[in-house]
């Protein structure tokens, strides 16, 4: 993140852009493409070009503060945050803000454009990894944003705490930033590069040998949420599935097949061959942060299927779970 105020139109709205650490990495790259004569070297930066434009457009969009007085009726908190809630159905799409619709392309924009950096730059860890970072960023904000709207609609959350989270959103919103980033991104970082670390060894199927050799690479938060949490059945099922990279039907059927056929234990392949050639869950490629994120949306989705149905599993990520958790300790009631 930059350590510098980003720019503000005359309205004091930020304006959307790059940071000043994307801006230098960003001029940097192109730099040694340019010194390497490489033959895409225009087309991403028309790439980076369009999204510096696609920012400017995007904030002269009207910020959700601006709109807080509807038929000259104040909003207090309460009908903030149930306006703000229900930009998350999918049906009122036409009733949502411009700003809120266009920031999230403006974030699909930007990872389109740093996935292709990614790509040409793989060969160069120096710049890699960094792009690498940036696109993680941007998946992680797209996760944070739904966890925002999931405690927002969390009555159990008190309405001081639901409206300071309403105006994080809002913050999003008008920066393409999550204000909280600093604090929660290490921590999904750390969790996913764990679960890199632990890739999973099926055996018994009981998940206990991955959530221990994930948890060695995590520092005291996770171990205080594990300790707070892991007794929820909820918890522990969001767990396998993110450990195991399958639903938690799927779980169900292998362990069923094992203890049908008096199987000790099992492999990658094994399991494979159990469920057939289609999984629930997108494989998750960690070449392509992209599908970290089609690995969460593939469980939110089933989340909330389960939800609407009432049926067994859990009813949200574990992703969710996590950072409602950090959400928790870091605002006092």
């Amino acid at each position: 993140m930059s350590s510098s105020e980003p720019e503000k139109e005359d309205s004091g709205v930020p304006i959307l852009g790059l940071t000043d650490h994307e801006e230098k990495l960003v001029r940097e790259l192109m730099a040694y493409l340019e010194s390497g004569n490489c033959e895409d070297i225009e087309t991403a930066r028309v790439r980076i070009s369009c999204l510096r434009e696609l920012g400017t457009v995007i904030s002269r969009f009207p910020s959700i503060r601006e709109s807080q007085m509807v038929r000259g009726e104040m909003r207090d908190e309460e009908k903030l945050i149930d306006s703000i809630t229900s930009f998350s159905h999918p049906s009122h799409l036409l009733r949502s803000p411009t700003r809120v619709v266009a920031v999230r392309s403006y974030l699909v924009a930007k990872s389109h454009a740093f996935s292709m950096l990614a790509i040409l730059v793989q060969d160069k860890p120096e710049f890699y990894v960094p792009v690498r970072s940036i696109l993680f960023s941007i998946i992680c904000t797209l996760m944070i944003e739904e966890v925002y709207f999931s405690c927002l609609g969390d009555v159990s959350f008190p309405d001081h705490i639901r409206f300071r989270l309403a105006d994080d959103l809002i913050t999003l919103w008008d920066s393409g930033v999550d204000p909280r980033a600093i604090e929660h991104l290490p921590a999904l970082e750390a969790l996913w590069a764990a679960r890199d670390a632990a890739p999973p060894c099926f055996g018994t199927m009981d998940g206990s040998s991955e959530l221990i050799r994930v948890s060695t690479e995590l520092g005291d938060d996770w171990c205080k949420f594990l300790m707070r949490s892991i007794s929820n059945d909820e918890t522990l099922q969001a767990l396998e599935e993110f450990l195991f990279g399958l639903s938690y039907e799927e779980i169900l059927e292998v362990r069923s097949r094992l203890i049908r056929f008096g199987i000790s234990a099992v492999d990658n392949d094994e399991v494979r061959s159990y469920l057939g050639s289609n999984p629930a869950y997108t494989v998750v490629n960690n070449d392509d942060p992209r599908s970290f994120y089609d690995f969460y949306v593939d469980r939110r989705d089933a989340a909330q299927l389960r939800r609407r149905m009432n049926a067994p599993g859990p009813k949200r990520t574990l992703e969710e779970i996590y950072l409602k958790h950090r959400i928790v300790l870091e605002l006092p009631v």
